[in-house]
């Protein structure tokens, strides 16, 4: 196990690091002086981090593979430790029986079973860590509203939001049980606002709405999106609500 050469530093660990609201976020907490692993498809340039080019639809091992390193870590390095469960995607958006398996597959794996085998090992790695442990798991308005042509996605976030409520029922109980939050974060300006507008309105029947958004500047930057929501996490009531809207 190593031991702390420095002055002990925040701890955040996110996935989906390397575009969007996740860049940003992995961006912020970097300059914030944070250690911060970033868990993502492909690696984002200049980033002071430590980064896993990974596959979250085969979640499994990159599980494994973070409880063994959090394993090698010594919680007197860091003043607390964050999970962010960020990476999400949407399948071709079309009624679910339009949609071809493959996608819908990776919508839920990427989306839900992600995030619950990270929670799993990072609440299990650092059950004995003396410092605060909190998991912030990146929902949507969508999982708490249905969506025609959209059905995994909502429904990855709504399992989100739901396994949220039942973790933090279990960890309220523990000594230094972490605490955890689904936060849906708004409506943000990024890669998979362009494939909602980009959809079929025949099959897609919110697509104008989606249009609508932008014309209206009413899109978040993935800055701003990523500060507001570093922000919730550092609330003193963090935790208290497990589902959220940072809008509120």
């Amino acid at each position: 196990m190593t031991t702390p050469s420095h002055t002990p530093t925040p701890l955040t660990i996110l996935t989906g690091a390397s575009r969007g609201m996740g860049a940003a976020m992995a961006r912020q907490c970097a300059a914030a002086g944070h250690r911060v692993l970033g868990l993502s498809r492909q690696q984002q340039a200049g980033l002071a981090a430590e980064q896993w080019a990974v596959d979250l639809s085969d979640a499994q091992p990159v599980a494994e593979r973070l409880a063994q390193w959090l394993s090698q870590i010594d919680p007197a390095a860091h003043t607390e430790v964050t999970l962010i469960n960020n990476a999400g995607v949407i399948a071709e958006l079309a009624p679910l029986a339009d949609v071809p398996l493959v996608d819908t597959v990776r919508a839920l794996r990427v989306g839900l079973e992600a995030s619950m085998l990270l929670t799993t090992a990072f609440l299990a790695a650092t059950r004995h860590w003396p410092v605060p442990r909190k998991v912030l798991n990146i929902s949507s308005g969508l999982g708490r509203r249905a969506m025609a042509g959209s059905a995994s996605y909502c429904a990855a976030k709504a399992g989100m939001d739901h396994f949220s409520r039942c973790v933090a029922l279990e960890e309220a109980g523990l000594p230094n049980g972490a605490r955890i939050v689904s936060l849906a974060p708004g409506v943000i300006d990024t890669d998979m606002q362009v494939q909602l507008r980009g959809a079929s309105a025949s099959q897609f029947p919110d697509r104008e709405n989606f249009v609508q958004l932008q014309t209206q500047g009413r899109l978040s930057s993935p800055e701003d999106a990523a500060a507001r929501v570093l922000a919730w996490l550092q609330r003193p009531d963090f935790g208290q609500q497990p589902a959220a809207d940072v809008r509120d």
